[in-house]
């Protein structure tokens, strides 16, 4: 079956919602999202222009950066495992990034953070974290007796471990050690390292082509196992792949800007509402759009309205996990 068919049988069940048709939503959106990073970058500039500028310049690249890995990588997520409860995050991701750099410090001190900063430990990161994916949900997807509840369960024990782990590590440590170990374990947009800007920008750009590539085929995963066999997917390799591609996009962003757990439900759970559609080739677009325009706009916002720049991922965490645990009491199952 041809690649052009598969759209068509694999949204049947899921036509666009009566309102704004799916181009003004995408637009209204996309001039938001512009709105807000102007915004951020020009308005209310005290001092030297060329300094404040360059800062703000880095800090809206890490805006697109983690706007684009979070919302991407958890609709896709959320696609392979037919829920709009999981993410990345929840499932243990975050926890491994948690480990790694309390173990960095728990043996060599914690002057080998900012010693040991750069692309080499960029690139470890990432690769733990991608073996990390594959090793476990490719075993959980592999057979055909995994299921979601399986998948749960054994994600979010391996993340409570990995986290137990790393408190007791921290325990351990010094004061000292503990509050630079401390610096690098919250969501931060404004310390972001620029010399990972190219990297992760070209990594997203290569995900988000490969993504959009397949975005019927992520229609067709809609569907389940066998529909999507029936109609001419490879389901198990569709699977592996798009594991492979979350794990980059999370590893980039939790680089980036630290760990960020909610972030990436409220801008896919917001992404499906405003689209009024189940097809991707909408929503991919608008969680990226929304997901700019909670960063940008939040922290134009917390800058020159609360003046608290520095509070506006804790912001984001608190009122997403309020925001998660509303929708999982209202809809009642995982």
């Amino acid at each position: 079956m041809s690649e052009k068919r598969l759209p068509a049988a694999a949204t049947a069940t899921a036509p666009i919602r009566k309102g704004l048709p799916v181009a003004a939503r995408l637009a209204i959106a996309g001039g938001l999202a512009a709105a807000s990073a102007l915004a951020f970058l020009f308005l209310f500039i005290e001092g030297s222009f060329e300094f404040a500028f360059e800062r703000r310049l880095t800090m809206l690249g890490t805006m697109t950066v983690v706007a684009f890995a979070q919302a991407v990588g958890t609709v896709v997520f959320q696609t392979i495992t037919h829920n709009r409860i999981l993410t990345p995050s929840i499932m243990g991701f975050d926890s491994v990034y948690i480990l790694m750099q309390t173990l960095l410090v728990a043996v060599f001190g914690g002057g080998v953070l900012a010693v040991t900063d750069g692309m080499p430990k960029l690139i470890t990161q990432t690769l733990l974290m991608v073996g990390f994916t594959m090793l476990l949900f490719g075993w959980l997807f592999s057979g055909r007796k995994g299921s979601i509840h399986v998948l749960l369960l054994v994600g979010v024990v391996l993340g409570l471990a990995f986290r137990s782990l790393s408190d007791f590590l921290q325990r351990l440590l010094s004061p000292s050690e503990y509050d630079v170990l401390s610096a690098r374990l919250f969501g931060r947009l404004s310390s972001a390292e620029p010399g990972y800007l190219p990297l992760a920008g070209a990594v997203c750009l290569i995900v988000g082509v490969v993504v959009w590539q397949r975005r019927y085929r992520l229609d067709t995963l809609l569907l389940g196992r066998d529909a999507a066999t029936n109609l001419g997917v490879a389901h198990k390799r569709e699977l592996t792949v798009m594991l492979l591609l979350i794990s980059l996009l999370i590893a980039m962003s939790t680089a980036l800007a630290g760990p960020m757990t909610f972030f990436g439900f409220v801008t896919a759970m917001l992404a499906y509402q405003m689209s009024g559609t189940h097809r991707h080739i909408v929503v991919l677009p608008m969680a990226f759009l929304i997901g700019l325009i909670t960063l940008a706009g939040g922290q134009f916002v917390m800058e020159h309205v609360f003046y608290a720049s520095g509070m506006l991922t804790v912001v984001i965490e608190f009122l997403g996990g309020a925001i998660f645990l509303a929708h999982l009491l209202r809809k009642g199952t995982l």
